[in-house]
């Protein structure tokens, strides 16, 4: 039998060394066979043969070695398996290494290092970041291959995606075939460099989604920059290479991406022994790539089925198809009027993932008012961006020829601007003018000499956006003017069947809400939610107009999404998408209902809000706080998703900002913290408060106010804590759960719960903390004592924060309990 050298001096090696073989490293005196397992340093990764799903064929892979679910996240002979046990990989006489089916005498996979010279001493190793590395010597000081560079499926902390330019080295996600096959699927996610470089997710190579193009500061839509996720994303992009770096927050967080056979891309996380999928791309119409056509503008908080309207100056190819809910063959122009040298101009497209910057030019240095000039004097130019926020709107995208792929992303786009005609310039130019006026005419007898100098204000910054910031300094997503939907009152009045009793939902702090069925400009047969401002409501002109410009600007799956407003006279609605199963409060305050709710079904409402908070603190550029997080302002979807709600006295920070005061102190005694209600002071931590008490009344089934001067507590919190500190606190579980449940992880989701309504601001978790808290199962510090419960005597109140507001200035003057 003719041996190859290499496998023959191989099984020499496997059968002389075979008692020293490493559980570490792999040398050429110790291999790994089919039965054998490499560990990494740390424990957390395998590498070894196995046969995935129903499938007999053997394939060398790594995979998470901690965790109960086998989950292989990389491959080597991807395509070509080995068909029975007789797989051995070693290091051959040059230095490579080699995976051979030593059945059929044949190499299946190797490093394919094309080596000057033989390496004498060189070593392989799986680290702890899932990485199979190849070192050059003993030392490990030289790498000279790495699976990381050579990815499959999966996507993992610490990796690069991308090209580097002076190898041609491109790191692709590519799907696996199926379950059963790990072999090469038709479906991959790379980076595109052509034009301004991007990525897109392909299938048999044709487009699918792609994210909105770097801006110097994040990938807008990247699978693993979703407000959910624990990556931490960054985008390099020089004459060396163009590539996506990721990390994770917390290390201690299994995490991944999935490019999937099916055409999607998943995000993971490991909660609970078991995978959670975060995040999904496409998950929605709008995120189809080119799902309006060429110059169509895609808008999923449209009630249209079809999601879709034309660019300006552009309108249906085919009106009929249109109207057939079929938009893909996209917009063309709407006048015969030239566009070049004509009076043509640029109108503005806020909020938008800028079109396929595959057919853009990209010119680095130039200003955005440069753009502008440059593409006026290219007729063939159809549209300019900034490319970069970081360096004040330097940098210029220019688009020439059909715009594809655009879609609106409401407060985190970008700003498009399209050229069109001197007559849609001049219908723009008009409508902006008019729409101004009425807006401004309308709030003068509605709102305070203050309202309207904030109306002005937004005017002015609209037109310092519109015309490009003559300053140079481009304005921050979170800070921009929205277009928001104006409702007119006949259009309410009809929906609501003029505000019947049998159509009201519920009755809030500020006023009603109702239930609507629109027709004609909404889609016939669509509900939503109608809140309706009263007028003796404590809410004025400020939080409505707070309300608004707030939450117009949030997206995120766990925040009740705003339609539009309608202003009429001394009425002033928002009109809300439509949440079939009401409020929180509903569910776990009501004996019947809340034994529908079993524990996996409370831990992800726990674990929803917990996600929306966070994304208001911490992924909005401007953190937001709350300031009235409770039981009733967590509403419920269909599929019992919670969305947080009602933002009239929401507050905006600085990236900076930690605190501020407030004479006026409003919200709900129950889960107000103590430097909020006694002092007027807030900051995330008075969120994380209110967070804390809605966990342990979701646990508990009681309201935290819910006790009399017949009690022996104060409230549900001080409770909560006599049971914790007896080692008792499952004795606070609501006695209606189904059984049985997580003990565990109720257990800790209640000492989670005390954790946040820690008497010091500073000793409560932030909402990051509280996420990750949550999704793992690691160590949790022991609370304190919480605030607001009762002395060792049992009946008076233990509250020093109280005896500091009768001695010192405390500026509250109003107090609203709502």
């Amino acid at each position: 039998m003719n041996w190859p050298s290499n496998l023959l001096n191989l099984i020499i090696s496997s059968v002389l060394y075979r008692v020293c073989i490493s559980t570490e490293l792999i040398t050429r005196e110790s291999t790994i066979r089919d039965g054998d397992v490499l560990i990494s340093s740390g424990g957390e990764f395998a590498l070894g043969f196995f046969s995935p799903g129903n499938s007999s064929h053997r394939y060398l892979g790594i995979w998470y070695n901690k965790i109960s679910e086998k989950t292989v996240v990389w491959v080597a002979n991807r395509d070509n398996p080995i068909k029975d046990t007789s797989g051995h990989l070693g290091i051959d006489n040059l230095g490579n290494l080699q995976l051979y089916d030593t059945k059929r005498n044949i190499s299946v996979w190797g490093s394919n290092l094309s080596l000057s010279s033989v390496v004498s001493d060189c070593v392989a190793q799986v680290l702890d970041s899932g990485n199979l590395v190849l070192f050059q010597d003993g030392k490990k000081s030289s790498v000279l291959w790495q699976s990381f560079d050579h990815p499959t499926n999966t996507l993992l902390p610490s990796m690069k995606l991308g090209l580097n330019r002076t190898s041609g080295l491109n790191r692709i996600l590519t799907s696996w075939k199926s379950q059963d096959d790990p072999g090469m699927g038709t479906t991959y996610y790379m980076i595109n460099p052509s034009g301004f470089p991007h990525f897109t997710l392909y299938k048999n190579q044709v487009p699918l989604w792609r994210p909105n193009p770097y801006n110097g500061i994040k990938l807008i839509g990247i699978p693993a920059e979703d407000q959910s996720s624990f990556f931490n994303l960054s985008f390099v992009i020089d004459a060396d290479e163009v590539v996506l770096v990721s990390n994770v927050f917390n290390s201690a967080i299994l995490v991944r991406v999935v490019v999937q056979e099916s055409g999607i891309v998943q995000q993971f996380t490991w909660v609970e022994n078991k995978w959670v999928n975060f995040l999904t791309k496409p998950e929605e119409p709008c995120d189809s790539y080119g799902h309006c056509g060429v110059n169509g503008n895609c808008d999923s908080s449209s009630m249209d089925q079809i999601g879709c309207k034309c660019l300006p100056g552009f309108s249906p190819k085919s009106p009929n198809n249109w109207r057939m809910r079929d938009s893909s063959g996209g917009c063309v122009r709407k006048n015969q009027e030239s566009v070049c040298r004509n009076g043509e101009g640029f109108v503005n497209v806020p909020d938008v993932k800028l079109p396929d910057t595959s057919v853009a030019s990209f010119d680095r240095n130039r200003t955005l008012r440069e753009c502008e000039s440059e593409c006026l004097r290219n007729c063939s130019c159809t549209a300019y961006a900034d490319a970069d926020f970081t360096r004040g709107g330097s940098g210029c995208l220019m688009w020439y020829g059909d715009l594809m792929d655009t879609r609106e992303i409401s407060g985190g786009g970008r700003d498009l601007y399209v050229r069109v005609d001197a007559l849609v310039l001049a219908e723009f130019q008009k409508k902006g003018f008019f729409s101004r006026k009425k807006v401004l005419a309308t709030f003068i007898g509605l709102v305070s000499a203050a309202a309207i100098i904030f109306l002005a204000v937004s005017i002015v910054l609209m037109k310092k956006k519109r015309n490009g910031s003559e300053d140079g300094e481009e304005l921050d997503g979170t800070t921009k003017d929205q277009e928001l939907p104006l409702f007119d009152i006949t259009t309410i009045k009809a929906g609501t069947d003029n505000f019947a009793s049998t159509n009201k939902l519920g009755q809030g702090g500020f006023g009603p809400v109702y239930k609507a069925i629109f027709q004609g400009r909404l889609t016939s047969g669509q509900e939503v939610a109608v809140k309706r401002l009263s007028k003796s409501s404590g809410q004025g002109s400020q939080e409505f107009k707070n309300e608004v410009m707030l939450i117009a600007k949030l997206q995120h799956r766990n925040l009740v999404r705003l339609l539009g407003c309608c202003i009429s006279q001394d009425e002033r609605m928002l009109i809300y998408e439509y949440l079939p199963n009401k409020s929180l409060d509903c569910f776990i305050f009501n004996e019947e209902k809340r034994t529908t709710l079993d524990w996996n079904q409370r831990f992800k409402i726990i674990l929803g809000i917990a996600r929306g908070v966070l994304y208001l603190h911490q992924d909005s550029r401007l953190k937001i706080i709350h300031r009235d997080l409770k039981a009733s302002n967590v509403l419920l979807d269909a599929a019992m998703n919670p969305k947080i709600s009602d933002f009239g006295m929401a507050k905006m920070f600085g990236e900076d900002q930690i605190q501020a005061n407030t004479n006026r102190v409003v919200g709900k005694y129950g889960y107000m913290s103590p430097e909020y209600a006694m002092q007027g002071l807030y900051s995330i931590k008075s969120d994380v408060f209110s967070f804390g008490v809605i966990l342990l009344e979701i646990v508990s089934g009681k309201r935290n106010t819910d006790f009399n001067n017949d009690s022996s507590y104060l409230n549900l919190i001080a409770q909560v804590w006599s049971l914790w500190k007896e080692g008792k606190s499952l004795d606070i579980v609501d006695s209606l759960m189904a059984q049985p449940y997580n003990s565990s992880q109720v257990s800790r989701s209640i000492q989670i719960g005390l954790l946040c309504v820690q008497e010091c601001a500073a000793d409560r978790p932030s909402m990051m903390d509280i996420v990750l808290m949550l999704g793992n199962e690691a160590a949790l510090a022991s609370p304190n004592r919480p605030a607001f419960i009762l002395n060792g005597s049992g009946n008076t109140l233990d509250l020093p924060l109280i005896a500091a507001a009768s001695t010192t200035k405390v500026t509250i003057t109003e107090l609203d309990g709502r």
